[in-house]
């Protein structure tokens, strides 16, 4: 069996690691919501870490595992906000230089609070240019260190240790639904979850129009997509990556897809009757669970809400077209 690219011990030195430094966000319940998806819903609120998403655990994991020698020349990434926030923001934690490669149509409040934590910003066109092939072209330019948005292995345990911290707050779950887009975050959580409670069924949900993660487990290799047209805007990862994919392959149950009217729903649900505001991508857990595409009924359900980093005018518009529920 081939060696995989993190292990539960992994994870757990990444939680110390980033304990002081990290916030252990809340667990919120809805009757409402069970109700609606017709099992018990535990909703891990990552859109209440530091810089709005879970991904500033990864980032400050890696950033913290570098030598002296790597942290004095600083790092490179690319991200369309939520990665950028999160190394831009260990960075300036660990005192180190940043620079960071964004779509120029990633939202301005994204932009703005990577550029506010101290980050160079260079803006790259998603449909046209290679984003990896600039962070790699400025890593060698510049002798910084490149961190990748998911497919690493210190990013990928620090994004599973929310999964550790949900059991550790919910405890035993019968499922737990995360967001897919490179796999970072799934591939961590799962690996979390099936060690904590083997039973525990783990499903990835990424937007009908990138089903690249579904298309991948179904066929048992990584499948490239063209830069998915969705307003999941951190889930817009053209395919998984050659770490994630075997961790997503032996600890994920299934994948599945909703479509973005759903995620508008799910949204204005979050909004209207549990007072909390997260993102079109942070909302794929729980479209997927009002969805009915899974039976949740006698069940404990795990549903990460992985970020809430929108725009105030961009959230007002999404919601008001949204039905009430």
């Amino acid at each position: 069996m081939t060696e995989l690219a993190i292990s539960f011990d992994d994870i757990s030195r990444a939680h110390e690691r980033i304990a002081k430094v990290a916030y252990r966000t809340p667990v919120l319940t809805s009757r409402m919501a069970d109700e609606r998806a017709g099992g018990q819903l535990f909703f891990k609120c990552e859109n209440q870490q530091r810089t709005g998403a879970f991904k500033f655990r990864g980032a400050y994991n890696a950033l913290a595992r570098l030598t002296a020698e790597q942290r004095a020349r600083g790092v490179v990434a690319f991200s369309g906000g939520n990665h950028a926030q999160g190394v831009a923001l260990a960075a300036q934690l660990l005192d180190m230089q940043a620079v960071i490669v964004m779509p120029q149509d990633a939202p301005s409040s994204k932009i703005e609070a990577t550029r506010a934590y101290g980050s160079e910003i260079l803006l790259y066109d998603r449909y046209r240019d290679d984003r990896v092939a600039l962070g790699r072209q400025l890593a060698d330019e510049r002798g910084l260190t490149l961190i990748p948005s998911y497919d690493h292995a210190d990013v990928m345990a620090g994004q599973g240790t929310l999964a550790k911290e949900l059991f550790e707050q919910a405890g035993p779950l019968d499922m737990l639904i995360a967001p897919l887009g490179g796999g970072g975050m799934l591939s961590g959580c799962a690996l979390a979850a099936k060690a904590m409670h083997p039973d525990c069924m783990v499903i990835g949900v990424e937007p009908a129009a990138g089903n690249d993660g579904q298309s991948s487990l179904r066929s048992g290799r990584i499948v490239h997509i063209d830069v998915p047209r969705t307003i999941a805007d951190g889930a817009q990862a053209q395919h998984l990556g050659n770490l994630t994919f075997p961790v997503i392959q032996r600890h994920v149950d299934d994948i599945l897809t909703v479509g973005d009217a759903e995620l508008v729903g799910a949204m204005r649900f979050l909004f209207d009757r549990m007072k909390t505001v997260a993102e079109p991508t942070g909302c794929l857990a729980l479209a997927l669970a009002f969805s009915r595409q899974l039976d949740l009924k006698g069940k404990k359900v795990g549903i990460v809400i992985s970020g809430g980093t929108i725009d105030a005018g961009r959230f007002g518009d999404l919601i008001r077209a949204a039905s009430p529920l």
